[in-house]
């Protein structure tokens, strides 16, 4: 059932089904070690299919991720950036992650996977930063933080030209005027918006894209305390 899920819920967003097997086997994984250890509260096969699955790759519809160099902020169990890697494999990823457990479990997802160009990180963003500044050409985030708070975290990644786009819900216009002073001041410029219909259920999610204008200033990102006690 999860592999016509899948299959039909990429072809009706234009978008190739090879990669189904993949993504079935890292339901499997998934559902495995989120008996002993807490990577998802979706646990019905068919909802990972489309709430996991289907509504990460919904973003190549949208902007297409071949030779980007990309990185998923608080990647968690993998979302959206392994769902985008495997559909797209043609592209670097890093995954990153501040709990170990979870990098560990997406380590032997990428390896059972044989997933290549795929680094899997245990660090905090704003730490990472530090030493990956501005090399990116996407940086992507889905349900980590609110708007302001993901936007010093994320922007900091990306080249100037680059993009951030975050992974959020139609009820996500009060977070985005809350953060438009932040982009602003860390050198980007919200581009557009894009709401998209999950296949195969009535969800309806929407992405925002942010456009790296200039460079950040090197004073951000802040430690992550200061950023939210103080948002921008």
């Amino acid at each position: 059932m999860m592999e016509s899920t899948l299959r039909a819920g990429l072809e009706a967003m234009g978008l190739p089904t090879a990669s189904v097997p993949s993504l079935e086997r890292y339901a499997e994984l998934l559902l495995e070690t989120n008996k002993v250890m807490n990577l998802t509260a979706i646990t019905e096969p068919e909802a990972v299919a489309t709430l996991h699955f289907l509504d990460s790759a919904a973003l190549l519809q949208f902007e297409p991720l071949k030779e980007k160099r990309v990185i998923d902020v608080g990647t968690g169990a993998g979302f959206p950036g392994l769902p985008l890697k495997i559909v797209e494999p043609d592209m670097d990823l890093t995954l990153l992650d501040s709990l170990g457990k979870r990098v560990t479990f997406l380590e032997r997802v990428c390896s059972e996977l044989q997933l290549e160009r795929v680094n899997c990180v245990h660090a905090r963003a704003e730490e990472y930063a530090a030493q990956t500044r501005e090399q990116f050409d996407i940086a992507v985030s889905r349900a980590v933080a609110a708007l302001p708070v993901l936007c010093e975290l994320c922007l900091p990644f990306v080249r100037p030209g680059g993009l951030f786009i975050a992974l959020k819900s139609t009820g996500s216009g009060e977070e985005l005027a809350a953060a438009k002073n932040v982009i602003e001041t860390l050198g980007g410029s919200v581009l557009k918006t894009q709401d998209y219909k999950i296949p195969a259920t009535d969800v309806v999610h929407r992405l925002i894209f942010v456009k790296k204008v200039k460079n950040t200033p090197n004073n951000f990102p802040r430690p992550f305390a200061k950023i939210k006690k103080n948002s921008l």
